[in-house]
Protein backbone atom coordinates (compact mmCIF):
# COMPACT_ATOMS: atom_id res chain seq x y z
CA UNK A 1 0.00 0.00 0.00
CA UNK A 2 1.01 3.83 -0.71
CA UNK A 3 0.40 6.93 1.00
CA UNK A 4 -1.15 9.76 -0.44
CA UNK A 5 -2.99 12.93 0.71
CA UNK A 6 -5.88 15.24 -0.93
CA UNK A 7 -3.47 18.24 -0.53
CA UNK A 8 -5.84 20.91 0.83
CA UNK A 9 -6.24 18.67 3.87
CA UNK A 10 -2.50 20.01 4.91
CA UNK A 11 -3.06 23.58 3.58
CA UNK A 12 -4.95 25.67 1.19
CA UNK A 13 -1.92 27.05 -0.52
CA UNK A 14 -0.59 24.20 -2.73
CA UNK A 15 2.83 24.91 -2.08
CA UNK A 16 2.26 25.05 1.38
CA UNK A 17 0.85 21.27 1.69
CA UNK A 18 3.81 19.65 -0.85
CA UNK A 19 6.33 20.97 1.51
CA UNK A 20 4.85 19.16 3.73
CA UNK A 21 3.98 16.01 1.39
CA UNK A 22 7.95 15.71 1.10
CA UNK A 23 8.58 14.94 4.34
CA UNK A 24 7.04 11.78 3.78
CA UNK A 25 7.43 8.60 1.65
CA UNK A 26 4.57 10.11 -1.41
CA UNK A 27 4.71 9.87 -4.53
CA UNK A 28 1.04 11.30 -5.99
CA UNK A 29 -1.22 13.12 -4.53
CA UNK A 30 -4.84 13.55 -4.38
CA UNK A 31 -6.23 17.44 -5.66
CA UNK A 32 -9.35 19.01 -4.75
CA UNK A 33 -8.85 22.30 -4.18
CA UNK A 34 -6.27 24.56 -5.87
CA UNK A 35 -5.53 27.87 -3.81
CA UNK A 36 -9.30 27.63 -2.74
CA UNK A 37 -10.55 26.41 -6.04
CA UNK A 38 -12.15 23.57 -6.77
CA UNK A 39 -10.36 21.74 -9.70
CA UNK A 40 -13.69 21.78 -11.80
CA UNK A 41 -13.51 25.23 -11.50
CA UNK A 42 -9.89 26.17 -11.95
CA UNK A 43 -8.69 28.17 -15.26
CA UNK A 44 -5.90 27.22 -17.14
CA UNK A 45 -3.37 29.40 -15.55
CA UNK A 46 -4.33 27.69 -11.94
CA UNK A 47 -3.99 24.32 -13.09
CA UNK A 48 -0.58 25.23 -15.24
CA UNK A 49 0.31 26.62 -12.08
CA UNK A 50 -0.31 23.70 -9.43
CA UNK A 51 1.11 21.35 -12.71
CA UNK A 52 4.98 23.44 -12.69
CA UNK A 53 4.92 23.20 -8.44
CA UNK A 54 3.96 19.30 -8.73
CA UNK A 55 6.84 18.58 -11.42
CA UNK A 56 8.90 21.27 -9.02
CA UNK A 57 8.19 18.21 -5.80
CA UNK A 58 8.66 15.31 -8.20
CA UNK A 59 5.09 14.45 -7.25
CA UNK A 60 2.43 12.88 -9.60
CA UNK A 61 -1.48 12.56 -9.31
CA UNK A 62 -3.36 9.65 -8.42
CA UNK A 63 -6.82 11.15 -7.99
CA UNK A 64 -8.82 14.27 -8.95
CA UNK A 65 -11.25 14.31 -6.00
CA UNK A 66 -14.28 15.54 -8.23
CA UNK A 67 -17.71 16.82 -7.05
CA UNK A 68 -19.53 15.13 -9.63
CA UNK A 69 -23.32 14.01 -8.60
CA UNK A 70 -23.17 15.63 -5.47
CA UNK A 71 -25.89 16.93 -6.33
CA UNK A 72 -30.06 16.64 -5.32
CA UNK A 73 -31.92 13.84 -7.08
CA UNK A 74 -34.19 12.66 -4.75
CA UNK A 75 -35.62 16.34 -3.26
CA UNK A 76 -33.80 16.47 -0.15
CA UNK A 77 -32.42 19.92 1.43
CA UNK A 78 -29.84 18.65 3.43
CA UNK A 79 -26.34 19.22 1.56
CA UNK A 80 -22.56 18.18 2.58
CA UNK A 81 -19.83 19.91 1.66
CA UNK A 82 -18.76 20.78 -1.56
CA UNK A 83 -15.07 22.15 -0.57
CA UNK A 84 -14.73 25.23 -2.48
CA UNK A 85 -17.01 23.99 -5.77
CA UNK A 86 -20.30 24.99 -6.53
CA UNK A 87 -23.56 22.57 -6.58
CA UNK A 88 -24.17 22.13 -10.34
CA UNK A 89 -27.48 20.90 -11.58
CA UNK A 90 -28.68 17.41 -12.20
CA UNK A 91 -28.68 18.18 -16.02
CA UNK A 92 -25.22 19.87 -15.82
CA UNK A 93 -23.33 17.05 -14.36
CA UNK A 94 -22.09 14.98 -17.52
CA UNK A 95 -20.77 18.60 -18.33
CA UNK A 96 -18.47 18.89 -15.20
CA UNK A 97 -17.84 15.21 -15.95
CA UNK A 98 -16.25 16.13 -18.67
CA UNK A 99 -14.27 18.94 -17.64
CA UNK A 100 -13.59 16.91 -14.69
CA UNK A 101 -11.94 14.41 -17.04
CA UNK A 102 -9.67 17.31 -18.79
CA UNK A 103 -7.81 18.14 -15.62
CA UNK A 104 -7.68 14.46 -15.20
CA UNK A 105 -5.82 14.35 -18.28
CA UNK A 106 -3.72 17.92 -17.82
CA UNK A 107 -2.51 16.30 -14.66
CA UNK A 108 -2.27 12.55 -16.14
CA UNK A 109 -4.46 11.08 -13.08
CA UNK A 110 -6.05 7.88 -13.94
CA UNK A 111 -8.99 8.64 -11.05
CA UNK A 112 -11.74 10.73 -10.74
CA UNK A 113 -13.81 10.38 -7.42
CA UNK A 114 -17.94 10.36 -7.89
CA UNK A 115 -20.89 10.59 -5.84
CA UNK A 116 -24.43 9.67 -5.97
CA UNK A 117 -26.69 12.52 -5.27
CA UNK A 118 -27.55 13.83 -1.45
CA UNK A 119 -28.96 11.42 0.94
CA UNK A 120 -32.65 11.58 1.45
CA UNK A 121 -33.46 7.94 3.48
CA UNK A 122 -32.92 5.15 2.98
CA UNK A 123 -31.74 3.44 -0.46
CA UNK A 124 -35.13 2.02 -2.16
CA UNK A 125 -35.18 0.14 -5.09
CA UNK A 126 -36.33 3.00 -7.03
CA UNK A 127 -33.56 5.19 -5.74
CA UNK A 128 -30.95 2.07 -6.54
CA UNK A 129 -32.66 2.35 -10.41
CA UNK A 130 -32.01 6.18 -10.69
CA UNK A 131 -28.21 6.16 -9.50
CA UNK A 132 -27.69 3.37 -11.69
CA UNK A 133 -29.17 5.01 -14.78
CA UNK A 134 -27.27 8.63 -14.13
CA UNK A 135 -23.54 6.74 -13.19
CA UNK A 136 -24.82 4.79 -16.71
CA UNK A 137 -24.81 8.23 -18.62
CA UNK A 138 -21.32 8.90 -16.92
CA UNK A 139 -19.44 6.12 -17.76
CA UNK A 140 -19.17 5.88 -21.76
CA UNK A 141 -17.11 9.09 -21.18
CA UNK A 142 -15.00 7.56 -18.81
CA UNK A 143 -14.44 4.79 -21.49
CA UNK A 144 -13.63 6.83 -23.94
CA UNK A 145 -11.08 8.78 -21.95
CA UNK A 146 -9.19 5.98 -20.48
CA UNK A 147 -10.07 7.11 -17.35
CA UNK A 148 -11.94 5.09 -13.61
CA UNK A 149 -14.41 6.98 -12.10
CA UNK A 150 -14.51 6.09 -8.41
CA UNK A 151 -17.55 5.89 -6.48
CA UNK A 152 -16.98 7.11 -2.84
CA UNK A 153 -19.28 5.72 -0.03
CA UNK A 154 -20.26 9.26 1.17
CA UNK A 155 -22.28 9.57 4.42
CA UNK A 156 -24.14 13.14 3.24
CA UNK A 157 -24.96 11.36 0.03
CA UNK A 158 -27.15 8.41 -1.07
CA UNK A 159 -24.38 5.93 -1.23
CA UNK A 160 -23.00 6.07 2.03
CA UNK A 161 -21.85 2.65 2.70
CA UNK A 162 -20.00 -0.28 1.65
CA UNK A 163 -22.93 -2.06 1.34
CA UNK A 164 -24.64 0.64 -0.37
CA UNK A 165 -22.07 0.79 -2.57
CA UNK A 166 -21.74 -2.64 -3.50
CA UNK A 167 -25.40 -2.51 -4.41
CA UNK A 168 -24.55 -0.21 -6.91
CA UNK A 169 -21.53 -1.77 -8.32
CA UNK A 170 -23.83 -4.77 -8.64
CA UNK A 171 -25.12 -3.64 -11.95
CA UNK A 172 -22.34 -2.64 -13.55
CA UNK A 173 -19.47 -4.73 -15.29
CA UNK A 174 -16.89 -2.03 -16.79
CA UNK A 175 -13.39 -1.67 -15.43
CA UNK A 176 -14.64 2.17 -15.64
CA UNK A 177 -16.64 1.94 -12.09
CA UNK A 178 -14.96 0.89 -9.00
CA UNK A 179 -14.97 2.29 -5.71
CA UNK A 180 -13.37 5.04 -3.61
CA UNK A 181 -13.42 3.07 -0.31
CA UNK A 182 -13.67 5.85 3.25
CA UNK A 183 -13.71 3.68 6.16
CA UNK A 184 -14.31 7.34 8.17
CA UNK A 185 -17.82 8.01 5.95
CA UNK A 186 -19.39 4.30 6.58
CA UNK A 187 -18.68 5.46 10.18
CA UNK A 188 -20.61 8.30 10.65
CA UNK A 189 -23.63 5.75 9.50
CA UNK A 190 -22.60 2.98 11.79
CA UNK A 191 -20.68 0.41 9.36
CA UNK A 192 -17.87 -0.77 10.78
CA UNK A 193 -15.01 -0.68 8.81
CA UNK A 194 -13.98 -4.30 7.93
CA UNK A 195 -17.55 -5.25 6.85
CA UNK A 196 -18.24 -2.23 4.92
CA UNK A 197 -14.89 -3.23 3.09
CA UNK A 198 -15.61 -6.40 2.24
CA UNK A 199 -18.44 -5.59 0.99
CA UNK A 200 -16.79 -3.87 -2.03
CA UNK A 201 -13.07 -5.38 -1.49
CA UNK A 202 -12.96 -6.75 -4.88
CA UNK A 203 -13.71 -3.15 -6.90
CA UNK A 204 -11.39 -1.11 -4.39
CA UNK A 205 -9.06 1.23 -6.54
CA UNK A 206 -8.69 4.06 -3.62
CA UNK A 207 -9.07 4.34 -0.16
CA UNK A 208 -9.49 7.73 2.04
CA UNK A 209 -8.62 7.92 5.36
CA UNK A 210 -9.55 10.00 8.39
CA UNK A 211 -10.82 9.02 12.11
CA UNK A 212 -13.20 9.52 14.06
CA UNK A 213 -15.04 9.19 17.91
CA UNK A 214 -18.92 8.85 17.90
CA UNK A 215 -19.98 11.93 20.30
CA UNK A 216 -22.84 11.54 22.91
CA UNK A 217 -25.39 13.90 20.16
CA UNK A 218 -24.29 11.33 17.74
CA UNK A 219 -22.07 13.11 15.86
CA UNK A 220 -18.53 12.37 15.05
CA UNK A 221 -15.58 14.37 16.06
CA UNK A 222 -12.78 13.67 13.09
CA UNK A 223 -9.05 13.07 15.36
CA UNK A 224 -5.62 12.12 14.39
CA UNK A 225 -5.42 8.74 12.49
CA UNK A 226 -5.02 6.25 15.19
CA UNK A 227 -6.66 7.84 17.98
CA UNK A 228 -10.78 7.09 17.22
CA UNK A 229 -13.12 4.56 16.74
CA UNK A 230 -12.51 2.85 13.46
CA UNK A 231 -9.52 0.49 14.82
CA UNK A 232 -6.80 1.43 11.95
CA UNK A 233 -4.27 -0.79 12.52
CA UNK A 234 -6.51 -3.82 12.46
CA UNK A 235 -8.51 -2.66 9.41
CA UNK A 236 -5.24 -1.24 7.67
CA UNK A 237 -4.22 -5.03 8.41
CA UNK A 238 -7.42 -6.36 7.16
CA UNK A 239 -6.94 -4.32 3.48
CA UNK A 240 -3.28 -5.47 3.44
CA UNK A 241 -4.56 -9.33 3.79
CA UNK A 242 -7.28 -8.81 0.75
CA UNK A 243 -4.36 -7.55 -1.25
CA UNK A 244 -5.22 -3.83 -1.95
CA UNK A 245 -1.54 -2.59 -3.05
CA UNK A 246 -3.21 0.85 -4.00
CA UNK A 247 -3.10 4.56 -2.30
CA UNK A 248 -4.29 5.00 0.95
CA UNK A 249 -5.29 8.93 0.93
CA UNK A 250 -5.41 10.70 4.03
CA UNK A 251 -8.35 13.44 4.35
CA UNK A 252 -7.47 14.55 7.49
CA UNK A 253 -10.52 16.65 8.71
CA UNK A 254 -9.05 16.35 12.64
CA UNK A 255 -8.52 20.09 14.33
CA UNK A 256 -6.48 20.51 17.09
CA UNK A 257 -6.48 23.73 19.16
CA UNK A 258 -3.33 25.70 19.01
CA UNK A 259 -2.73 23.38 15.73
CA UNK A 260 -3.16 23.86 12.16
CA UNK A 261 -3.93 21.63 9.71
CA UNK A 262 -0.39 21.18 8.40
CA UNK A 263 0.51 19.99 12.02
CA UNK A 264 -1.89 17.70 12.38
CA UNK A 265 -2.21 16.34 8.84
CA UNK A 266 1.85 15.40 10.08
CA UNK A 267 0.66 13.60 12.97
CA UNK A 268 -2.02 11.74 10.70
CA UNK A 269 0.95 10.88 8.20
CA UNK A 270 3.15 10.06 10.65
CA UNK A 271 0.54 7.56 12.46
CA UNK A 272 -0.44 6.16 8.91
CA UNK A 273 2.98 5.60 7.66
CA UNK A 274 4.12 4.33 11.34
CA UNK A 275 1.11 1.36 10.72
CA UNK A 276 1.50 0.24 6.99
CA UNK A 277 5.50 0.19 8.01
Amino acid sequence: MKLSVITDEVASDLESALQVVREFPIDRVELRTLWGTNVAHADRELLEGAKRLLQTYGLGVCSIASPVYKCDLFGTQERGRMHGATEQPLDEQIQLLQRCIEVAQFFEAPLIRVFAFWRAGELTPERVQAIVEHLGYAIPYAERAGVVLGLENEHACQVGTGAETATILSYFNTPALRVVWDPGNAFCLGEPANQGYDAVRNDVVHIHIKDGIRQPNGEVRWVVVGEGEIGYQDHLRHIAQSGYNGYLSLETHAKQEGSSQAEVSRLCLKALTEMIG
